[in-house]
C-alpha cells in the first residue's frame, strides 16, 4: 500500500474522547468502591501502537473548556506521545457540555464484561469541520493514514458530516483512509437511511474496511457470513464469503479485516484474525490467549494492523502484528497497548512468555 512519505503525521485519528471507570480487582461496578480512572477513546486506541513505537500521531477532537477532565485526557494524549487539536467549548452550566464517561466491570472468572455508556452531554457530539483547518491538516502538514471510526461517524449529524469531509480531504490529498464500521445500534436509531448512506460513501473512498459480521450487514448492507456451526474452518470460509461480496460492492477496498473470537471465560478467549489484501487471504486460525481485560482487544488489533503496514512489512505480517497487539491489550489494565518496543509484541505471536533479563 503507497503511503505518503513526506507527511507530518503518520496517522491522523478523529475521535470523542472521555474517560472510563473501572472497579479494581476486577469487581462488579454496583458492588464496589473504588474505581481506577483513565482516559479513553476507541480511535484514540488504535493510534496508541505507533506512537509508543515511535511514529507521530495526532489526535482531533474537542474539550470542555477550564474542565479538569480535559486537563487529564490533554495530559494522557502527551503521556502517549500524540499531539492534538481542537476547540474549547464552555461548558455553560452545570447541565452543559461534558466529556463522555465508560463505566466498566471487567468480569472475573465465570461473570463476563459489563460496560454502560454515559454519554448525556458529551461535548464530542459538536465537532464540526468548521473547527479545523483540513487544508492545513491534510495538504500542508499530511497524514500517511487517517483513521475513522463508525462510532464517531454516527455520534450526531454534525459528527456524521465531520467523518465525511475528513475523508474527503483526506482522499483528496492522498491520505489513506482505515474505515472501522463500529455499528451501534441506538445511535443508528431513526437515522439508518442517512447513516447508510453517509457509511457507503466513506467505505466507497477508503483504502482499509473493518467490521465483524453485524458491522458489514447493519452498516453497509452486506450479507453476513453462512452460520457454519462449530467447524472452524466453515466459519473461517463463512467470513471469507462476506469479504468477497464487500469487494465486490467497495471495488476501490485494498484491504480488509474482522477479528475472530470464541469466550471460553472472561479470562480465556480463543482470538484470531482474518485479512484480505488484494485479494490475498491472510488468517489467523483462533488460539488461546490469556485476559486479563478485554475491552480494547479489537482496537489493539487494528492499531498493530495499521503500525505493521506504516512500517511497509509484507502483508503476512500486518495480521501476525495486529492479533499480537490485541492479545498485548487484553493482558493491561488499559485500553491501549502501550509496548516498550516491537520485541514485545513479536514475543506475544510467537508463544515466548519467558522472563528477558
Amino acid at each position: 500500500m503507497e503511503l505518503r512519505n513526506e507527511a507530518k503525521y503518520a496517522m491522523v485519528i478523529p475521535t470523542s474522547m472521555g474517560i472510563r471507570m473501572t472497579p479494581i480487582n476486577g469487581q462488579p461496578v454496583h458492588s464496589s468502591e473504588l474505581f481506577k480512572v483513565q482516559a479513553t477513546s476507541a480511535e484514540s486506541n488504535v493510534g496508541s501502537t505507533a506512537s509508543y513505537l515511535g511514529l507521530p500521531v495526532k489526535i482531533l477532537t474537542t474539550f470542555v473548556k477550564g474542565s479538569p477532565i480535559a486537563r487529564l485526557i490533554k495530559d494522557n494524549l502527551a503521556s502517549r506521545h500524540m499531539d492534538y487539536e481542537g476547540p474549547e467549548l464552555e461548558q455553560g452550566n452545570p447541565w452543559g457540555y461534558r466529556h463522555q464517561i465508560n463505566i466498566a466491570d471487567s468480569g472475573y472468572g465465570s461473570r463476563g464484561p459489563r460496560v454502560q455508556n454515559d454519554r448525556a452531554g458529551e461535548v464530542g457530539r459538536t465537532l464540526n469541520v468548521k473547527d479545523f483547518d483540513l487544508d492545513r491538516i491534510f495538504g500542508d502538514e499530511g497524514a500517511q493514514i487517517v483513521h475513522l471510526s463508525g462510532l464517531i461517524a454516527a455520534l450526531s449529524p454534525e459528527t456524521s458530516q465531520f467523518c465525511l469531509e475528513i475523508a474527503r480531504a483526506a482522499k483528496k490529498n492522498g491520505t489513506r483512509i482505515s474505515f472501522d464500521l463500529n455499528h451501534r445500534a441506538s445511535f443508528w436509531i431513526g437515522r439508518e437511511k442517512e447513516l447508510n448512506e453517509i457509511f457507503k460513501e466513506i467505505a466507497s473512498i477508503s483504502d482499509i474496511l473493518i467490521g465483524n459480521e453485524e458491522d458489514f450487514q447493519l452498516c453497509l448492507g452486506i450479507e453476513g457470513p453462512d452460520a457454519g456451526g462449530n467447524d472452524l474452518t466453515a466459519k473461517i470460509d463463512g467470513f471469507k464469503g462476506m469479504i468477497n461480496r464487500a469487494q465486490k460492492a467497495f471495488p476501490d477496498v485494498s484491504v480488509f479485516a474482522t477479528t475472530l473470537r470464541q469466550v471460553i471465560s472472561t479470562n480465556e478467549h480463543m482470538w484470531g484474525g482474518i485479512i484480505s489484501e488484494n485479494g490475498n487471504w491472510h488468517v489467523v486460525e483462533p488460539r488461546n490467549i490469556y485476559v486479563y481485560d478485554r475491552i480494547g482487544g479489537g482496537d489493539g488489533f487494528v492499531s498493530g494492523m495499521l503500525y505493521a503496514i506504516l512500517r511497509d512489512w509484507e502483508p503476512e505480517k500486518w495480521i501476525q502484528f495486529g492479533w499480537a497487539s490485541g492479545a498485548f491489550v487484553a493482558t493491561l489494565e488499559t485500553d491501549y497497548a502501550q509496548p516498550a518496543d516491537e520485541d514485545q509484541i513479536w514475543s506475544i505471536w510467537q508463544g515466548n512468555a519467558r522472563v528477558k533479563r
